[in-house]
Formats: structure tokens, C-alpha cells, sequence
């Protein structure tokens, strides 16, 4: 999701519930999400029904579940209870033909299963239910006060208005099958397989996704939509879906540039993992939100000038379609490996299609958008330790600071080696979970570098890098004397290889060193023939970090 930081990723509490036959991760750093790696959800059919008279939705849930162990009797999804008008009632639990008896309590839903598992066995249950969702599906008027029904799942909502497992370390199939006034379209993930009228001016719409998802990535969206069917990329539809006042503004805007950005990032990355991809106006969300195969933007996301802004969150979120979407963090504790992924890959694509000065215009703007946020949280940590609190789990950092390390990596690394790791890690990740562990094992791979001190600097510690130098020239010796000191306050030391630009004789040019700031001061002499005329550093634009730095003459 790219945005202003809004409520639909920071304003959720998670609860914590005990869990039946828990396997916890094998990760260091793993959020408190209760997981039970013993039971795997294949798929999800969501059946709803919608209604202009009432807020309150009719679901029947069918689930499609493997029990890896014997002998498991239990099956617990995230489920919203009702309380104050608000929140789902469950009407009965099924399996085949026979009824289940379960428990919802403290929004957690119990199904006790007929008989315990036999090893790798699959079962489906059928879950009915009724309730006015207290978030998750937002329900009511969009900007010109038609009725609208979008969801808004990031990053546990879904359990609202959906019984799920809901958390990113369980991907599954999925689909929507969807009764609402005839007039709606309805747009969801993957293919549209049927689009049916029905008595009482109602309308079945039923979408399937084939490829596995984590379940904040699902989407439904359902208005008067205008649709255009703007292009294919590889025999996959892109397509537009803008609230029908919004028509022809709506389309110029989405036109691009979402197909080169997928040229761009199945070349860079790999291949595309999904049916389609559509670019939808929506009013759950404030900026972008990446849910598989249709993006949402927020309400004011057409403008008819293919404004800049919105140009940029189009490039991000299909970014996120490879990172976050395809290869998606096991655990909160590593969602950088999709923010700040899908942040420094809009830049990298930046660079390819509007040149080099654009590329570092929005580095620099991240790095500013770093060092403000760091006045007050000089030791927040890119990667979180245990996780529970789901209002902090995104921070400017998470985007802005994990794009920037991305940065640091490929310049550390280099282009191949970078290139590289990046193909074979979303070759093995594509449709799976995985960790920041795993990210720096095909990192490590690729450059043949140890990067353990890389990693443990810029992702699982705090601080930043501020340094104060100055520069004078020994005209006897013939050398330039650099002094460095790390000046930051924080507590924390870094070692990084820093670049130094040398101008002489009139050259637009520089000569470029390199030295390495390896203790909290640095002295340094670099051998040159003339006294220089100025120097700076980081000429690039390849450290995150803030200096002063002056002649010392």
C-alpha cells in the first residue's frame, strides 16, 4: 500500500488468542499471531448476499482445509463477534450433511470437527452467518453519494466480515460468488467466471482466484462502475473500474503506465503471478492498496490529468503485486519485505522510465522522509521483534528507511549480484511466505558476501548515520586529510563504505574514493596531486545518512 499513512493500515488492535496444536515459526523474530502451521486452508468460497435496505450481509463461508496431523479435532478462525449492532452471528457450522458444534467467543470461532484427523486428510466446512460489519467491508456512499460496498482488509480486517485465518503466513484459493441490486457490478480477485440476472432485480456475480493469496489481499468492490478492458500483458486483461460519473477522466488516468511497469518488473523480478490486473477507484482506502489482481485507490484517485502523484501510487502498487502479493512475509515482524520492497522497486522503475534525476529526486525525498521521523524514534527497528500491536505495524521506516537499505544492499552487492538475488528469491517465494533470513541467504548467495553485519545494522537495530567532517590538503605531503565522526545520538555505531568526490582543475567531473567509516571517529589520507577545489560527499546518492562537512582550511 502506498498513501499518506492513514487509518486502513494503522488503526487495528489484534487480539491473542490460544490456539489448539500450535507449531510456532522457526524465525528469531516472530510476531504473536497464534499460528498452527498443522492445518493448511486450501481455499475459500465466499458466498454474500447484499442489499440496498440494509447494511447487515448473509454469508455462507465454505472452507477447504488440510489436517497434516492426526489426530486434530479443533479447527479456529478469526471471526468477529456481534456486539453493539455491529459484527457477525453464526447460524450454524456443517460438514457434508452433518452439523458441527463450535464456539464464538472473544472473536474467535472454535469448530470442533466430528472426528479427530487422520494425517493429510481434507475436510470442507460450510460456516452461515449474518451481521453488520463493524469495519473490514465498508458499506455506504462514495464521493457522489451512491451507495458502495469495497472492502478494507489490510492488515486484520478481514476477520469482520469474513471467518478466516487472518494472517500472512496462511495463503489460500479463493473466490467470491456475490447477490446484490442488479445495477452493481461487482469486481473481486482473479477471473469473472459468471455474471447471471436474477429474480427481484438481483444480479449473481461470481469471481475465482486460482493462485494463493494471504487473506488481506482479497478484495470485493461492488458500485456503478464504468469498465474499460484497457489492454493485455502476456494474454492477462488490465482493466478499469472508476465510479460511472468518473468515466472518462477515470480511464484516461489508469491508461498508465501499469503495463510497462509489468514489463519492467517481470524482466527485473519474474514472472507475473496472477489472471489480471485492474486499477479500481474505491473509498476504503485513502491512497493505494495492492490486493491481488485489483488495486484499489482511494476516492480521489481521478483527476484527468494523470497527475504525478497518483502516477507514482499506480507504479507501487503493481510493484506489490510481485513483493507483498506473490512472495508475501511470513510474519508482521518482516512486512518491510513488502513496503519497503514495493517503495524502492516504484523507484527503480522510476529510473528506467522518467531518467536518473527522478530516480534520485525520490531518493533523497525518502531519506528526508527518514531522518524527520527519526527526530522522535531514534531507535525504532525496521524488522520487529514479537510483534502484537498491529497499530505500529507499518511506520514511514517500514517504507521509506527498507527502501533505502534496499539501496545500500544493491550498491554494496552490485548491479549483477543485486539483479540476481532478486530473480532467485521470488523464483522460490513466488505464491509462498518467507523471511528477512531468507531474502539475505539469496542476497549472500548471489554476491558471494557475508552480509550478516549489512542486515543486523540497517534492519534489526535503531539509529541512523550522522556525521560531522571536514577536509584540508597537506600541500608537502600531497594528500587531502578527511575527518569523519559518527555524531548521532542514538546510542548506535555503524560501519559503511563512504563515498568522497574530488574536484580539480576545473573538471566538471569528479574523482571518486572510497573509505570506510569503520569506528566513531575516522581520520583519513588520500594521496592527490593538487589542492582540490571543493569536495563532497556520498556524490551518488547511495548513504542514508545526514552530514555536515566543510573545508577545514
Amino acid at each position: 500500500m502506498m498513501k499518506p499513512l492513514s487509518v486502513n493500515k494503522l488503526s487495528i488492535a489484534i487480539i491473542t488468542i490460544g490456539l489448539f496444536s500450535i507449531f510456532f515459526s522457526s524465525n528469531l523474530l516472530a510476531d504473536t499471531y497464534p499460528k498452527n502451521h498443522n492445518i493448511d486452508i486450501q481455499h475459500y468460497a465466499f458466498q454474500l448476499t447484499l442489499s440496498d435496505e440494509t447494511d447487515e450481509i448473509h454469508g455462507v463461508t465454505e472452507i477447504t482445509v488440510l489436517l497434516k496431523k492426526s489426530g486434530i479435532q479443533k479447527l479456529r478462525l478469526d471471526f468477529i463477534n456481534q456486539k453493539d449492532g455491529k459484527g457477525m452471528l453464526v447460524e450454524e457450522v456443517k460438514f457434508e450433511n452433518s452439523t458441527l458444534n463450535f464456539s464464538h467467543e472473544n472473536d474467535v470461532l472454535w469448530i470442533d470437527l466430528q472426528n479427530p484427523s487422520t494425517e493429510n486428510q481434507i475436510v470442507k466446512v460450510s460456516i452461515k452467518y449474518h451481521g453488520i460489519p463493524a469495519t473490514g467491508l465498508i458499506i455506504g456512499p462514495n464521493k457522489y453519494n451512491d451507495r458502495t460496498f469495497f472492502s478494507d482488509n489490510w492488515p486484520n480486517k478481514a476477520r469482520n466480515w469474513l471467518p478466516v485465518v487472518d494472517h500472512p503466513y496462511e495463503k489460500a484459493t479463493g473466490e467470491f460468488i456475490v447477490i446484490a441490486p442488479a445495477y452493481y457490478q461487482v469486481i473481486s480477485n482473479g477471473l469473472k467466471l459468471e455474471e447471471s440476472n436474477l429474480p427481484g432485480k438481483t444480479k449473481r456475480t461470481h469471481w475465482k482466484q486460482s493462485v494463493p493469496i494471504s487473506i488481506w489481499l482479497y478484495a470485493l468492490g461492488v458500485a456503478e462502475f464504468a469498465v474499460q478492458y484497457v489492454d493485455e500483458f502476456e494474454g492477462k486483461s488490465i482493466q478499469t473500474w472508476v465510479y460511472r460519473q468518473d468515466r472518462d477522466a477515470g480511464f484516461y488516468d489508469f491508461a498508465i503506465p501499469t503495463k510497462d511497469a509489468m514489463q519492467f518488473y517481470t524482466n527485473y523480478v519474474g514472472p507475473y503471478a496472477y489472471e489480471k490486473l485492474a486499477n479500481v477507484q474505491a473509498n476504503s482506502v485513502g491512497g493505494g492498496m495492492e490486493s491481488a489482481t485489483n488495486i484499489f485507490y482511494g476516492d480521489n484517485s481521478v483527476s484527468g490529468t494523470q497527475n504525478v502523484r497518483w502516477r507514482n501510487i499506480i507504479i507501487h502498487e503493481v510493484a506489490h503485486q510481485w513483493f507483498g502479493n506473490a512472495v508475501t512475509e511470513s510474519e508482521w515482524d518482516d512486512v518491510w519485505l513488502s513496503e519497503g520492497f514495493a517503495t524502492y522497486f516504484t523507484l527503480v522503475f522510476r529510473e528506467h522510465a522518467y531518467g536518473k534525476a527522478d530516480f534520485v529526486e525520490g531518493l533523497k525525498s525518502s531519506r528526508d522522509r527518514v531522518f524527520t521521523y527519526y527526530e522522535d524514534n531514534k531507535d525504532y527497528k525496521i524488522v520487529h521483534d514479537n510483534l502484537s500491536d498491529m497499530s505500529q505495524v507499518t511506520s514511514s521506516q517500514t517504507y521509506q528507511k527498507g527502501s533505502w537499505t534496499l539501496h545500500m544492499l544493491r550498491n554494496l552487492i552490485g548491479e549483477e549480484a543485486f539483479g540476481k538475488g532478486i530473480k532467485s528469491y521470488y523464483q522460490q517465494y513466488k505464491n509462498s511466505n518467507c523471511s528477512t533470513g531468507d531474502f539475505k541467504k539469496h542476497m549472500e548467495e548471489a554476491s558471494g558476501k557475508d552480509l550478516e553485519s549489512f542486515f543486523h545494522q540497517w534492519l534489526y537495530q535503531g539509529g541512523n548515520v550522522v556525521l560531522d567532517g571536514s577536509w584540508s590538503y597537506n600541500s608537502k605531503k600531497k594528500v587531502i586529510v578527511i575527518k569523519i565522526k559518527q555524531v548521532q545520538d542514538d546510542g548506535f555505531e555503524f560501519n559503511f563504505p563512504l563515498e568522497i568526490a574530488i574536484y580539480s582543475g576545473g573538471k566538471n567531473e569528479p574523482e571518486i574514493k572510497s573509505v570506510n567509516i569503520n569506528s566513531l571517529k575516522n581520520t583519513f589520507e588520500i594521496p592527490f596531486v593538487f589542492d582540490p577545489e571543493k569536495i563532497e560527499l556520498d556524490p551518488r546518492t547511495i548513504l542514508l545518512a545526514q552530514w555536515n562537512f566543510r573545508s577545514g582550511k
